[in-house]
């Protein structure tokens, strides 16, 4: 391995890219249109195989030139840039992508398939414990975004959504009479969630002042002052504005909200197989996470109430 190799930011010309473009724009539009992957995963697969592409195109002229060798030592050379989380990500996003390629024959055998990267502790997802929550959902009643975004961190907590699938909301998916949402998650897989009393109290106020927001998409739940479909980082900036002005010291944010109903949710009810129906998780070993939070939960009222833990 030389020396250019080992630079994990030798950038190729755009002649040598040329050729491995093609094939991960394939790739991108298989991802958006038939697999209905989100902006955000699009983004992150894009720039993970644009930065391999960068990198190799220096000394090999295609995708289908390289090697399990070629691609071991491109995360090797990337170690002192990247976290093994980072490199975690790439290996997966490369060996997705050529498993695409090998689905459509474009080529025999996936490079990917057996790529090693460092291990790493899968951290637990954090999340705020019931008095947190009712703090920040005691928001003032001063004006209509207040009002809207009490409607938005209520739809949250109450029904677990990921932050896609409650900016991507329409109107017409809420059923009033069963207090239900319809949402459209990963794999563009829909789901029927119930909506929780104060959620649908937060909603119906918020739908009574909603017309003075309706623009050129009036179908959308949420809308923001400019009359469009509410944004993701807006949302993601109106949760930490109102967490800060809540007086709470931590970095809040919608996903927190949805870890928050998961953990909240198992330590009342001990049903992992519900939490995973409601969460929209394919497999159960995703939603297993959070046992090792209710867990810790148990363990902090051992402690505290056990006579023999106390010290």
């Amino acid at each position: 391995m030389t020396s250019a190799d080992l630079h994990p930011n030798n950038d190729s010309s755009p002649d040598a890219l040329a050729a491995f473009t093609p094939w991960l724009s394939q790739f991108l539009a298989y991802l958006k249109f038939e697999r209905a992957y989100s902006n955000q995963t699009l983004s992150t697969y894009q720039q993970q195989l644009d930065s391999v592409a960068r990198q190799l195109a220096a000394k090999h002229s295609h995708w289908r030139e390289l090697t399990q060798l070629h691609l071991q030592q491109h995360l090797l050379s990337c170690r002192a840039s990247l976290k093994p989380r980072s490199l975690a990500l790439r290996a997966a996003a490369l060996r997705s992508f050529y498993r695409y390629l090998q689905q459509q024959k474009l080529i025999d055998h996936n490079p990917a398939l057996y790529l090693k990267v460092p291990k790493f502790d899968k951290p637990l997802p954090k999340n705020l414990d019931v008095d947190q929550m009712h703090k920040l959902l005691d928001l003032p009643k001063e004006d209509e975004l207040a009002c809207r975004d009490q409607a938005i961190l209520e739809l949250f907590y109450s029904s677990g959504l990921r932050l896609e699938e409650l900016v991507s909301a329409n109107v017409a998916d809420i059923n009033w009479s069963e207090k239900l949402i319809r949402v459209r998650g990963k794999g563009n897989k829909e789901r029927v969630l119930p909506i929780g009393r104060l959620a649908v109290t937060a909603l119906q106020r918020w739908l009574q002042i909603r017309p003075d927001f309706i623009g050129s998409e009036p179908e959308a739940l949420f809308l923001s002052r400019q009359k469009l479909r509410i944004s993701a980082r807006h949302v993601r900036n109106r949760v930490k504005l109102w967490a800060k002005r809540q007086g709470m010291d931590q970095n809040v944010h919608p996903h927190m909200l949805r870890h928050s109903f998961a953990s909240h949710l198992l330590e009342s009810s001990g049903d992992l197989r519900a939490v995973q129906e409601l969460l929209g998780h394919a497999n159960l070993s995703t939603t297993q996470v959070y046992t090792h939070l209710d867990f810790q939960h148990l363990a902090k009222v051992y402690d505290a109430a056990h006579p023999r833990a106390k010290k």
